[in-house]
């Protein structure tokens, strides 16, 4: 079986990112597959909903998801421009458990979970818990910096 090439999360800049290994002789690194595609599925822009808010006309998306059942992406790309507040977070915790419930339902996990974390003033932290069939169960954690759009609580 061939792995994925491997997307790495890069807390400081906000992106995902392919990485060569020296190990590898400057190959691509692969493997991780179930994180890359926790990544794919959370830092992909979705296509907004007909009723979501937007800042312009543009519901983002890609056009090969209009017949999908589980389309590429997630919407939380629509807190981009939100105030940081327990609301925000209950709502990128549901955007993201709507982003990857395609992994339950093809098997890749018996089940899985979002928490967010807010880390005062400025970092949301999402912690995605999840279990593969026949192993432990393990956790990954992505960050974002809220940026200028913060104000207390």
């Amino acid at each position: 079986m061939i792995s994925d090439i491997t997307t790495v999360w890069d807390v400081e800049k906000s992106i995902g990112d392919w990485m060569q290994s020296d190990a590898l002789g400057g190959e691509l690194l692969n493997g991780h597959d179930l994180e890359t595609a926790i990544l794919i599925s959370l830092f992909t822009d979705g296509l907004a909903k007909s009723d979501d808010l937007l800042d312009d006309s543009d519901r983002r998306g890609w056009w090969g998801d209009l017949d999908m059942e589980f389309p590429i992406g997630s919407r939380l790309w629509l807190l981009r421009r939100q105030k940081l507040t327990t609301k925000v977070a209950i709502k990128a915790e549901d955007y993201a458990k709507e982003a990857l419930q395609w992994l339950v339902k093809d098997g890749a996990v018996s089940s899985i979970s979002v928490d967010s974390q807010i880390i005062y003033p400025s970092t949301l932290n999402l912690i995605i818990t999840y279990q593969q069939p026949g192993k432990n169960q393990s956790s990954v954690k992505f960050s974002w910096v809220w940026g200028a759009v913060i104000d207390a609580i």
